[in-house]
Parts: C-alpha cells; structure tokens; sequence
C-alpha cells in the first residue's frame, strides 16, 4: 500500500474535526477526497458502489451504523444522507462522527442544508509543494502577517520545468503517468464530465455534447482573463453553427461549477471606500490548468515556444503566461485557505490597472500578487503594485511578484520576489 502524503488541507481538516461533529469535503473528482477522507474514517460507505447505493437509497440511516468516524464518499449520489448526517449532529454525540466527500453540488439538494451543523472544505488539486517539486522557503501565511518578512531561498526549477508541470497535472493518480496515458486520462475526465456528470447534474441528456466540449474548449482558450462569455460563445461557434442560446451557456455555467471543473475567481470588491470604479467581471479559471491545456491541444514545446493566448486570452500575453497564472492561482486558493483568507483579482473599470492575485484576510487587509513569467523582475512589473500601495497604505499587507526565476528576495521598494517553487503557505 502506497504511504500517504499529506496535503495543506489536511492540517484544517483535523482542526476541524476536533471541534466538528461533521466536515463535508468538496471537490472535483479525482484531487483525493475520498483518500483523505478514508486515512481518518473507521467505517466507509462508498455511494459511487452500486449495490451500497441502491441500500442506501432504501434505508438512508444505515449509514449512522458503524465505528465512527463514518464516511459517507460520494454523497451526492443520494442526497437524503446528508439529512441523516444533520439529523446525527442534533443528537449531540461529540466532534469528529461523520465525514462526508462529494464531487458535485446535487442539483436536488437536501431538505435541510446543514447550516451551522455540517461544515464544508474545499480541495484541489496539488500545489506544487504537495508534487515535491521544491520545498517551500516563502510562506503566504508569514505575508499576511503584515510584518513584511525577509525573503530567502533558492530554485533550481526551470522556465520548462513549469511548463511541464502544468501539463502534468496536481491530479494525485496522474502524477505517476507517461505523457500519452495522462493525455489519455485528461481526455477521459473531460469526457466523462461532459457525457456522465453533466448529464446526471443537470438532470437531462446534453443534445449537442460537441456544442458543449466546443464551448468548454472556448472557455479554457480565454483562462486567466475577464473576457466575455459573448465572446466565448462567439469563439465556441467560430461562425459556422448556430450559437448557443444564453440560458443554455448560463446552464453550462450552473453545471460546471457544481462539479468544480471550472472555478471563476472573483472580483475583489474591498471594504473601504479608497478605491472607486472596480470591474466586477470574474476572471476565468478551470480546476486544474493541465485541463485547459489538453482542451487547447498545448504541450511543452508549444508553451516554450510562445505560442499567443489567442483573441480571448489576456491582452499581450503568451498561452504559457496565461497557463502559469493560473498554476499559480491554483496554488494560492489552497494556501489562502489554510489561512482562512479569500482569493480575488483587481481590476479598474477602464482595464488602466489590473492586479492579478488579491489574497485578503477577514479583516479586509491584503497581499496582493502579480504573476510574471519572467526569469527576472523589473520596475514595469510592479507599477500596479506601487499604484495599489500608493492608495491602501497600511491596509496592503504585502505585495509580491510570483515569477519563474531562481531566487526569493525584496526589492529596494518593499516589494518582494519570489518564484512559484518557492511559495508556500
């Protein structure tokens, strides 16, 4: 039996449970819920095995029964559980009782949604720390402390060491795989996403699943940016076929976003009244970037090469720019989270400033983060860092420059360097 490698969330996951009679763990599939869930839990009902799923289905309670931790994998197959759970948690037995993992927001959901008795906690795929890429010098929890901690350390991670990182995917069963096997499994998720899960979600059988993998295609073309879905829609149909209506796209949204396969980063909205006419558009994001490229038909040579982002991606920037940005903001949700901070995107109405990563502490105080893949850091990569200080003062924790080069330190000005191998939270 392989060991088991710990993940960020696991540390919040035990936390919780010291105080939590139930923890729902929520997902994409395969970033290793139910591994997690089933290295703490002494009974385990797997709902995605038909037989347990049809006795389930018959007798909902009998997954009360059991040694506890119990866990409940795949919840959403049979929603009705999720009431026994909250019904359990009234009873008053003590933390740490029922752990429950889905991969998709049911679309009946229970009669009860839990509010204040069941938890839940997001995981992802693997940040670059977690595959041991690098060991982390920087931690994202030290910046938004606010007392500008010195930056040390040093990678010997390459500009190809990256793209080939986001190709390989932070899906744990992939990491083992050769380049045609995990290209095989990525076309398989998609497909199964767009042929199973959708269709088992919305609760109907998509007529033009090519009209939807198009679409999905057209959305993984405009990653890391704020482009229109008009304008995706536009590049889904390239003019030859009838556009999809607007309520089916707002139905692929609904969907996607239950399964997690795509996860929009909002726009940051601050508290204070310092900052005036915000965009609020979300910017794009899928899961995991390596799903993006496979949609996009990318690879490593195509990446190195500067192959451009195309008319939906951000404005002067290279496929492999976009595809770093949104490694890096895969990264940053999961070590934002372990520090109970929210993770947005700035962005002036006119587009005059954008920032790419705002990691903001329940207090509304911020770090704030661009991405550049770049090997070195010039004065033109932080003048929207400047700017943003200029305006918060003290209510900017920190800003930092994410880049691709071999060494974590500060500029003269405050502002920190420091490469993604290097970041942790």
């Amino acid at each position: 039996m392989a060991e088991y490698i710990r993940r960020v969330v696991d540390d919040e996951i035990d936390e919780l449970m010291t105080g939590l009679t139930a923890l729902a763990i929520e997902g994409p599939r395969a970033v290793g819920k139910t591994t997690t869930a089933a290295a703490r839990a002494a009974t385990i009902y797997r709902l995605d095995h038909e037989a347990t799923r049809r006795a389930v289905r018959d007798d909902p309670e009998i997954v009360a029964i059991g040694p506890r931790p119990i866990l409940i994998d795949e919840w959403q197959l049979v929603p009705t559980v999720w009431d026994v759970v909250r019904t359990e948690v009234d009873k008053g037995p003590g933390p740490g009782q029922f752990l429950l993992t889905g991969s998709a927001v049911p679309k009946v959901l229970p009669a009860h949604p839990g509010s204040a008795r069941i938890a839940s906690i997001r995981m992802r795929p693997m940040t670059l720390a977690e595959r041991g890429v690098a060991v982390p010098a920087v931690s994202l929890g030290d910046l938004l402390s606010g007392r500008l901690p010195p930056l040390r350390g040093t990678t010997t991670v390459s500009t190809a060491d990256y793209a080939s990182e986001i190709l390989a995917s932070g899906f744990p069963g992939l990491r083992a795989m050769p380049a045609r096997p995990l290209r095989a499994q990525l076309d398989g998720y998609v497909t199964r996403a767009i042929e199973r899960d959708f269709a088992e979600l919305g609760g109907e059988t998509i007529r033009n699943r090519a009209g939807l993998r198009r679409w999905l295609r057209a959305y993984a073309g405009a990653i890391s940016s704020t482009t229109s879905f008009e304008k995706i829609r536009d590049a889904a149909t390239g003019g030859h076929d009838e556009k999809p209506a607007k309520t089916t796209v707002i139905r692929y949204l609904d969907v996607l976003e239950r399964l997690w396969l795509i996860e929009p980063i909002p726009a940051w909205a601050p508290t204070n009244n310092r900052l005036r006419r915000l965009a609020q558009a979300p910017k794009h994001a899928l899961v995991d970037p390596a799903i993006a490229a496979r949609l996009l038909g990318t690879t490593v040579d195509t990446l190195l090469q500067g192959a451009p982002a195309g008319s939906l991606g951000p404005r002067d920037e290279t496929l492999f720019g976009a595809l770093f940005e949104a490694l890096v903001a895969m990264d940053v949700r999961t070590y934002a989270q372990d520090h109970e901070a929210q993770v947005a995107h700035f962005r002036a109405w006119d587009g005059g400033r954008e920032i790419d990563l705002i990691v903001e502490r329940a207090d509304g105080r911020v770090v704030a983060i661009e991405v550049k893949l770049a090997r070195t850091v010039t004065d033109g990569h932080v003048r929207h860092l400047r700017w943003l200080h200029d305006r918060l003062g003290d209510g900017l924790l920190d800003a930092i420059v994410i880049s691709t080069g071999p060494i974590a330190y500060r500029r003269p000005d405050g502002i920190g360097v420091v490469p993604l191998a290097l970041l942790g939270a």
